[in-house]
């Protein structure tokens, strides 16, 4: 007589030294030993990721940065969460040198634009030193600031991209887990589907994790949980370890998470609602009908004789108004609207 409760999760608990296994046994290790795995002429391990120009800083500023540079465990921390495949040092590398050529750039500008303004437009001296001070200090800072930031920048798009496709993501998990699937091939089945985004590259180093490593499947989702940009990705793997660990059973555990992560899509979806809402009467408010009245009232004063100002001038502003400030207003509201509605391609 079938039993009516299965148990193929049961394996998933940490007393059973089995689930602590992985494809590659430790026998099979053991039979195997040290070994060189081949790569076919010309083929570059997948793990090398500097372009050209990288190599180049790296080559340049590399000792530089070995000495000078101090350990940045957050940029680090950044790399990982944004999968850039670059250590710290190689990224700061670049971040110098190209700051360094950008300065370069900038001094050159400033001298030869400084030049002309004094040798044929006759302008101030003052205010062409002031320029060209600005044309060096700017340009090599916004380039820094820029590329640090660029990670952290890079790791919340991942995060983002994760929280919108965490539910349909737990439907796939959860049904996986009712046709009683081990773990481990659920999060290597989950990093062959493409339309879940990041959370495929995610499973995708689950699954690198403890079929090259041989690394146990705990502690695969483990090391997950703690690169992870997504916070609610995080408290589900966390879950997951947590879960297993207690000797608790996970089919339910991903069917609890899976109509959770249901509810919060809906609830977000509410408020995106009533977020776009608000901006409609906003758009309505101050792109429609202020710059409406205010191209009225300055034609009016520039028709009307005696209507305060200068007539020339009042016509300048109001082509400013029409020409700028009416198209960058619409294009603003356009790319706000499309970036806060923007959804997953699922």
């Amino acid at each position: 007589m079938p039993p009516e409760v299965s148990d193929i999760f049961a394996r998933l608990e940490s007393s059973k030294k089995q689930y602590m296994r992985t494809k590659t046994s430790e026998e099979e290790l053991a039979r195997l030993g040290p070994h060189i795995v081949k790569l076919p002429d010309g083929a570059v391990p997948d793990y090398v990721k500097l372009s050209k120009y990288q190599q180049f800083c790296w080559r340049t500023v590399g000792r530089m940065v070995k000495v000078r540079a101090k350990p940045n465990p957050k940029l680090e921390l950044h790399l990982l969460q944004a999968h850039m495949r670059m250590r710290p040092e190689e990224y700061t590398a670049y971040v110098w040198m190209t700051t360094i050529l950008v300065g370069v750039i900038a001094v050159i500008l400033a001298i030869t634009l400084g030049a002309a303004f004094v040798a044929f437009l006759n302008i101030d001296v003052s205010f062409t030193l002031l320029v060209s001070v600005m044309i060096v200090a700017l340009p090599p800072l916004l380039t820094y600031v820029v590329l640090m930031s660029q990670p952290g920048s890079k790791a919340k798009s991942r995060g983002r991209d994760i929280d919108k496709r965490i539910g349909p993501s737990m439907s796939f998990i959860s049904a996986m887990a009712s046709a009683d699937v081990n773990v481990d091939v659920i999060f290597k089945e989950l990093s062959r589907q493409e339309i879940y985004g990041e959370i495929k590259s995610e499973a995708e180093w689950i699954t690198r994790d403890t079929e090259l490593l041989g690394i146990d499947i705990l502690t695969a989702i483990s090391k997950a949980a703690q690169r992870t940009p997504s916070s609610k990705f995080q408290e589900f793997l966390q879950g997951v370890v947590t879960t297993s660990t207690s000797g608790g059973q996970l089919k339910p555990y991903f069917l609890q998470k899976a109509e959770q992560f249901e509810k919060e899509s809906k609830l977000d979806m509410r408020a995106q609602l009533e977020t776009l809402g608000l901006m409609a009467e906003s758009f309505v408010t101050v792109v429609v009908a202020f710059p409406l009245f205010l191209i009225v009232i300055m034609a009016i004063m520039a028709i009307v004789p005696g209507g305060g100002g200068n007539a020339d001038f009042t016509i300048t502003l109001l082509w400013l108004v029409v020409l700028l400030m009416v198209p960058i207003s619409q294009f603003g509201f356009i790319f706000f609207i499309w970036n806060t509605t923007k959804e997953s391609s699922i």
